[in-house]
């Protein structure tokens, strides 16, 4: 399985999107301020998890929901889940 998920931190008020097979093992990375965009903090928790069979689906669907660019939008996700 194949996973598309947001992430939230409280500290720098931002959600992260991605796509990953091993969603807790990628959270645990985020989480170790690597390189990157999420090293800003090291609060990130899973609000929106949506699973796929094949990568090119999850892959699919972060990129859809990346180019909405719309924190509004992506609330709304969250919170009709």
């Amino acid at each position: 399985m194949f996973h598309t998920y947001i992430l939230f931190s409280e500290f720098a008020d931002k959600y992260y999107i991605g796509q990953t097979s091993n969603i807790q093992e990628r959270l645990q990375k985020h989480n170790n301020k690597n390189k990157g965009f999420t090293n800003q903090a090291n609060d990130w928790v899973i609000v929106y998890q949506k699973s796929f069979v094949t990568r090119t689906e999850a892959m699919s669907h972060e990129k859809e929901i990346k180019k909405w660019k719309s924190r509004k939008m992506i609330r709304n996700l969250i919170e009709n889940q």
